[in-house]
This record gives C-alpha cells, sequence and structure tokens, in this order.
C-alpha cells in the first residue's frame, strides 16, 4: 500500500502496516495508552527521595499559606517551623525550606513596598499582582516539590543559603 503524501514515514526498523488498522497492540499494557495511541513508556525509575521528604518538602511550600487565614506573618513562619523540625531529617526539605523562606520573604519585601505607593494609586495593583504571584509561584513550588523536582523560584533574593 503507498503512503499518502501528508502521513509521517514509518520508524526505522518497522514494517509498514496498513494505516486503516491503527496502532498495534502493546502486549505488555493492553493495547495502546491514553497519550494517543502510541505505544505505554517504561515505567518511572523509583525517586530518590522517600515519599515522606516529598510531602514535608511540599508541606514547607504550602505552609506559607497560613499567612492567608490569618496568622500574622504565617507566610514565613509557616516555612519556618516545618523546615527546621524537619531540615535535619531530610535533606530535601532542608533544601526546598529555604527556598520557600527566601521567596516569602521577598514576596513581604514586595508587599511593603507596595504600601507607600498607595499613596499614588499604583499600590493597590501592584500588591494584588503580588498576591497573585505569591499564590501561583507558591502552588507550583509544591507541586515540583511533591514530584522531587528541585524548584527555584523566579524573582528571589536568596537571603538564607
Amino acid at each position: 500500500m503507498t503512503q499518502s503524501p501528508n502521513s509521517p514515514p514509518p520508524p526505522e526498523g518497522s514494517t509498514p502496516a496498513d494505516p486503516q488498522a491503527g496502532p498495534a497492540p502493546d502486549s505488555a499494557a493492553g493495547g495502546a495508552s491514553a497519550a494517543g495511541g502510541t505505544p505505554a513508556e517504561p515505567a518511572p525509575q523509583k525517586s530518590k527521595y522517600s515519599s515522606e521528604e516529598r510531602t514535608w518538602a511540599m508541606f514547607t511550600h504550602l505552609a506559607a499559606f497560613s499567612g492567608f487565614v490569618g496568622v500574622p506573618l504565617g507566610q514565613i513562619l509557616g516555612p519556618l517551623v516545618v523546615w527546621l523540625i524537619k531540615r535535619e531529617e531530610f535533606p530535601f526539605v532542608n533544601e526546598q525550606g529555604k527556598e520557600s523562606l527566601n521567596f516569602q520573604i521577598t514576596m513581604i519585601i514586595a508587599a511593603l513596598i507596595c504600601i507607600p505607593l498607595m499613596f499614588v494609586c499604583v499600590g493597590v495593583f501592584l500588591l494584588i499582582a503580588v498576591g497573585i504571584v505569591d499564590v501561583v509561584f507558591t502552588i507550583i513550588a509544591a507541586i515540583k516539590a511533591n514530584e522531587c523536582v528541585s524548584y527555584r523560584y523566579p524573582m528571589t533574593i536568596r537571603m538564607i543559603k
């Protein structure tokens, strides 16, 4: 059978198949994967961090939300408490705790800069933007920490080394 001009060439080492038949079933996965009919990828390798370590690293980021529920300076105190308790036990928590603290300190400084700017009507919009950036990057960092990825916040003053 001939290939249509718009279809990609078959991969090297494969035999031409009937295009109407669809992809060949993958015996290990029981058919094509959910990723659009391609064979399933190999199972991911085991993480170098334990599930408990990943969870505590995620909590160092999520603890910053304690400031949004009424704890004074909770954006700093939440990650600080988790980091101080678990930094000796888990190296990944130590790394992510410092990263979370540095970012939250940077966000507090940015918010404090916005306060005098409120007198020229720009500060309100900047304060809202700082709040949105804080929430979005904190959620991204928590997800990445749970996936064993060492996340580095952008636009961060790294005071705690």
